[in-house]
């Protein structure tokens, strides 16, 4: 008999831990959707600030400068700089032994949208590389021309010759460039510093060495003592989540609101399905299983919609990235690889931490009494 037993019991096991998700098919599905959520919530938002991250140091990196010089206390979010530079300053850093080219930029915030625009000298500010690529037009010749990058050009439907409202003024677009050039707009610095009232002034410089970047970061230093004279590798390495403090709490935060829903969801689900089935369970430990095995039945369940919902979560964070990247083109999200093992794991946390209560209740249940429930 004993031999038949368990066999017989086994499948009584198995047959509970499948049979509760289709028996409550809707709360099985918004159980799975809110495992699911908890996964697309960390992807998303640690996605949504890597890519931030990520494209602002490519479009810096792109300008093709070796060294960034900018005000005392200034942020490394070049959004936040300041106009109190004299723009004169190019001109001394110019002559410096190790310098070669020197481009000014003075940066503005479309309040309207929030976007970037550089005011550049386009001559310095293209001699730091190889130049813009141009997918059409050319450089712009007027105060109010504008030069835009692919991206923004696309994501605003924008063609040469056409006109756009930047920093409540009308201009004309002279020319699209290939991305990656530091902002997404481009217009005259004179221009700039006239709408920004700041005649003469500039936000930060970009440098290109000669070749020994540290010789001319150590020139620049001692004529600016100062102020914040970065290389660009230096910046580079500035520019993670990690070493910016201000973005821990914010991606924290909505870790531990994963991990609460995800617990609270499992408790919730498990809780129940453990009084619905109090028979069932009697029957199984009637049958000899051991309080450890309705512990891993109930735990096992769990694990099957935790899969489910990580696969889904999965399905809709590409799903959603795939959307934005076409309709919101300069948005940049970036899902590494390593925060898709976190969040699962993080959702395997919460979840089995929700269903401990309710597999010890199972486990400890009395085989007599629970075959005596209605």
């Amino acid at each position: 008999m004993r031999m038949e037993e368990k066999p017989y019991k086994g499948f009584m096991i198995w047959h509970l831990l499948w049979s509760n998700l289709g028996v409550r098919p809707l709360r099985s599905a918004l159980s799975v959707l809110a495992l699911s959520l908890q996964v697309f919530l960390v992807l998303l938002i640690v996605g949504l600030t890597s890519g931030a991250l990520s494209d602002w140091r490519t479009r810096a990196e792109g300008v093709g400068a070796d060294i960034i010089v900018q005000p005392p206390n200034s942020s490394i979010f070049f959004a936040f700089s300041s106009a109190v530079m004299p723009e004169s300053l190019a001109d001394e850093m110019d002559k410096l032994p190790a310098v070669d080219e020197v481009a000014a930029v003075l940066i503005v915030v479309d309040q309207k949208n929030l976007g970037v625009l550089y005011g550049i000298d386009y001559d310095r500010f293209a001699g730091l590389s190889n130049g813009f690529t141009f997918l059409s037009g050319g450089p712009f010749k007027r105060s109010d021309e504008t030069i835009v990058d692919d991206l923004a050009a696309h994501s605003r439907k924008l063609r040469v010759g056409q006109k756009t409202i930047l920093l409540g003024h009308e201009f004309t677009v002279s020319g699209i460039v290939l991305h990656g050039k530091g902002a997404r707009f481009f217009i005259p610095i004179k221009t700039a510093q006239d709408i920004a009232g700041a005649d003469g002034r500039a936000s930060m410089f970009f440098v290109r060495s000669k070749g020994d970047t540290e010789a001319a970061r150590q020139e620049i230093v001692r004529l600016l003592p100062t102020y914040k004279i970065r290389s660009m590798a230096e910046f580079s390495t500035l520019m993670s989540s990690n070493n910016l403090p201000e973005l821990k709490p914010f991606i924290r935060s909505f870790v531990i609101l994963g991990v609460m829903i995800s617990f609270l969801v499992v408790l919730l689900t498990m809780h129940t399905m453990v009084f619905e089935r109090t028979r069932d369970i009697g029957v199984l430990r009637a049958l000899g299983s051991s309080r450890l095995e309705v512990c891993w039945m109930i735990l096992g369940e769990t694990l099957v919609m935790v899969g489910l919902g990580a696969v889904c979560g999965l399905l809709f964070t590409y799903t959603v990235v795939a959307i934005l990247h076409r309709t919101s083109p300069t948005l940049q999200i970036v899902v590494e690889g390593g925060w898709i093992v976190r969040a699962i794991l993080l959702t395997i946390a919460g979840a089995i931490a929700g269903a401990m209560y309710p597999a010890l209740r199972a486990a400890q249940s009395d085989p007599v009494d629970a075959l005596a429930y209605e």
